[in-house]
């Protein structure tokens, strides 16, 4: 029963994730309104927010990236559905918009070549519908291929991450319950690890007993990627708890699900902090305090977690203590603005 479950709720997503692949605006109207409840609640990241359901969701989101992109592709990585311990049916999936960047979008520059654009995003679904939809779009790194980026630089590796190493992602088997329930409770032992920093510093989060030391820990851009335990640590981690040692759950606001090798956590959001200490990613230590937005999954492997695909909302973090980034984005690009006005007046 709990495999024919989640194998609807995939098929039914997989109605828009096909639409979107091979991307005609009638078509992933019709999809968006086949998938979704007219009412669904739809968190995207900044700038959008909240949006009024599938309608607003296409209008003010996917027409406009389609636009800007007039040969947009979706191309999924990772897809797995499974239930919540709060008994909701979820399907995350991990991915990237891909396409020719020939108009502006968001004021982000177009650069007349192909781009990549990872997302996340999460659906909860009731009787084959979608009801809510938690969606984070990496624009930073979008806006760091136009090089239009106002902001820190990533401490870790920028590029277009991978799927998954044994490209396995898109489930196929039936649900083996024992197999996600090891995966989770790896990822959640792991976390409780984590969690230990407070009080017992980097030994008691016992890092080696859960990640694999070949690992890769794929954060958003403006973060990047570290591989191995140390690289997760120097160019994520070790700043980040420097900059908010408070860190905590915001408490019920994420949710676990899992489906073979694979661990998903929505969250919006799902960690509360206070940016004390050395500051992070340039932001001044000003002893506000914020939330965060984070779609996380794991990949587990021979009972070690091999690879991590982390987005944070980063825009939202920065708009918290008063910066707006696509604002300092256009003030940092006005020069490109007025070298292409001059351009075609000659």
């Amino acid at each position: 029963m709990t495999h024919a479950i989640h194998a609807r709720n995939k098929a039914a997503l997989a109605l828009l994730r096909a639409a979107q692949y091979n991307y005609q605006p009638d078509a992933v109207r019709a999809a968006l309104t086949a998938v979704f409840l007219p009412n669904a609640a739809v968190h995207l990241a900044t700038p959008f927010e909240d949006l009024d359901g599938p309608q607003a969701l296409y209008e003010q989101a996917y027409a406009p990236l389609h636009q800007a992109m007039p040969d947009l592709e979706r191309r999924d990585t990772i897809v797995l559905a499974g239930n919540s311990a709060q008994g909701e049916q979820w399907v995350g999936c991990c991915g990237y918009y891909t396409g020719t960047f020939v108009k502006p979008w968001l004021d982000i520059p177009p650069t007349g070549h192909q781009v990549a654009m990872r997302f996340h995003e999460f659906y909860r679904m009731q009787d084959g519908r979608v009801v809510e939809m938690q969606a984070l779009w990496d624009i930073p790194e979008l806006m760091m291929q136009a090089r239009a980026w106002p902001m820190a630089p990533s401490l870790g590796r920028q590029w277009q991450v991978p799927g998954p190493a044994t490209q396995d992602g898109l489930f196929q088997q039936p649900h083996d319950a024992s197999r996600a329930s090891a995966s989770l409770q790896l990822v959640m032992d792991m976390l409780t690890g984590l969690s230990q920093h407070a009080t017992g510093g980097v030994a008691a989060m016992q890092l080696e007993k859960y990640w694999h030391p070949r690992m890769n820990w794929y954060g958003p851009a403006g973060i990047g990627t570290g591989r191995g335990i140390a690289g997760f640590r120097h160019w994520h981690q070790i700043p980040f708890l420097n900059g908010m040692p408070d860190r905590q759950g915001t408490g019920g606001q994420g949710e676990f699900f899992a489906e073979g090798d694979y661990v998903a956590i929505t969250g919006w959001p799902n960690m509360r902090a206070t940016l004390t200490g050395d500051g992070w990613m340039g932001i001044a230590p000003a002893g506000q305090q914020i939330t965060l937005r984070s779609l996380d999954f794991w990949r587990c492997e021979n009972g070690l977690i091999r690879e991590n695909w982390v987005l944070v909302d980063l825009l939202h973090v920065y708009r918290q203590v008063g910066v707006d980034v696509l604002a300092r984005m256009r003030e940092f690009n006005k020069a490109r603005a007025i070298c292409n006005s001059l351009g075609n007046s000659l």
